[in-house]
């Protein structure tokens, strides 16, 4: 690509992200957005093909950017408090871009692409346990139970508190997953 269309892109972006701050994505239009970007619209149609592809661009960037510093699948398996405390640190981190991305209607999609690519991240190392019902289960509900926990506490307990509380549940969560299948293996 070049330095023009990347700069084009770039302007598209900021404008979206600017309109964004302001509006949900269902009330934002390309016409507004190209004339903020101060593009024809056929260009915006260049680069996407409608709000919604970009909005999905931008999320996918923010959910990879947001699992590029996790701790290794191995970590997460073997210490998984850690990998919900870098979890947590994770989306914490993204701050106020985050916040507007996934606001109003788009915020239960934030936690469905977090699952799917935490588990993949999981899946790509230990393929196995794709098919166990157990660690699905688990993870889901550590993923789902650590995002509204954090959306309905981080500012009235604080992040340490937070991260503590979430870091034991998900130790005690997969120590009994691992004590079950300890005993069914026995038996």
């Amino acid at each position: 690509m070049d330095l023009r269309a990347k700069r084009t892109r770039q302007n598209i972006i900021n404008a979206f992200i600017q309109l964004r701050g302001q509006k949900p994505l269902e009330k934002i239009t390309v016409k507004e957005l190209s004339e903020l970007a101060m593009i024809n619209k056929a260009t915006f149609y260049l680069h996407f093909q409608d709000i919604y592809d970009l909005s999905n661009m931008l999320e996918d960037e923010m959910i990879a950017s947001a699992l590029k510093d996790m701790p290794t699948p191995t970590e997460l398996i073997e210490n998984p408090g850690i990998g919900t405390a870098s979890l947590i640190k994770a989306v914490a981190l993204q701050g106020q871009l985050f916040q507007t991305l996934f606001s109003g209607n788009r915020e239960h999609i934030f936690v469905q692409k977090m699952e799917l690519a935490f588990k993949e991240l999981i899946w790509r190392e230990y393929p196995e346990l794709k098919e166990n019902a157990a660690y699905d289960i688990a993870y889901t509900l550590l993923i789902y139970g650590a995002y509204h926990a954090y959306l309905n506490h981080h500012k009235e307990y604080g992040m340490q508190m937070l991260t503590e509380v979430l870091s034991g549940a998900s130790t005690g969560v997969f120590n009994q997953l691992h004590m079950s299948e300890k005993e069914q293996n026995i038996l």
